[in-house]
């Protein structure tokens, strides 16, 4: 679901996730200081080769190969800069950061190695006619898509300041019963706020603090309830069916609001 300027996702979680979608201003200010900094990495570049005395006459390279050298170093920063830094920042580029956006899949999820690399090279048709293609895409879009974001299945979203999570205990008039466990009675809704919390942000974490976030997690759950992961289950989607099996038991609904900046 989405207005002109809001998207709401509803995760594996059951989670309902609700971003500002970043528009054409906010992309095209975040585009113009990666493309100064792409310039100031090729200037770089140049003066280390052709200007500095000693570094393009290295004596195990031959002459002849330092254009090509140089071609290559080029090339790799106008393809790689994009998707390299999406890619291990989570989405974001040093111009994205600095605008307050980022890339995420369309299901909230942050973005893979392979839609990293989709996105960006669909920049050769994107940015035909000093982005004018990309440009006319993202207006006829009502989620201010380019062709690299149809094709890699993302989109670009305003940073989110802060997320609250807000329990909400009423019935619906027509409820089915639901079985209880006693084991998931020993959890509390702290519990279940501690579990959707980190769920919720689990993507933006550094892959270390997250897999000791996780654990420290599930044994919290362990020594209150009882409750372990089976055989093969990662903590993950251990700590999914708990979640779903609180809420189901208690009847107990997650609300999820992100304030844009």
């Amino acid at each position: 679901m989405y207005s002109s300027d809001r998207v709401k996702i509803e995760t594996p979680e059951q989670i309902a996730l609700e971003f500002s979608l970043a528009g054409i201003g906010s992309r095209f200010l975040a585009l113009a200081m990666d493309t100064l900094l792409q310039g100031v990495l090729y200037t770089i570049v140049f003066l280390l080769i052709f200007l500095i005395p000693g570094v393009g006459r290295l004596s195990y390279v031959p002459q002849k190969w330092v254009p090509a050298i140089a071609v290559l170093f080029v090339f790799c920063i106008y393809w790689g800069y994009f998707a390299a830094f999406e890619i291990f920042w989570h989405g974001q580029t040093p111009g994205k950061r600095v605008a307050g956006i980022r890339v995420i899949r369309d299901s909230g999820r942050p973005i893979s190695v392979i839609e990293g690399i989709g996105r960006n090279l669909m920049r050769a048709i994107d940015g035909q006619f000093f982005y004018g293609v990309g440009l006319i895409t993202m207006m006829i879009s009502r989620q201010n898509r380019r062709l690299g974001d149809f094709v890699a299945g993302t989109i670009v979203v305003h940073e989110r300041k802060s997320v609250e999570i807000k329990p909400d205990w009423s019935t619906p008039e027509q409820t089915q019963p639901v079985e209880t466990t006693t084991e998931y009675n020993l959890l509390s809704e702290e519990d279940l706020v501690v579990i959707e919390t980190y769920l919720h942000r689990r993507w933006d974490l550094d892959p270390l603090v997250r897999i000791k976030t996780a654990i420290s997690i599930v044994e919290r759950i362990r020594a209150k309830s009882g409750l372990f992961p089976d055989f093969g289950q990662n903590d993950d989607d251990f700590l999914e069916m708990v979640a779903r099996r609180i809420r189901d038991q208690a009847r107990f609904r997650p609300s999820s609001r992100a304030n844009p900046m």
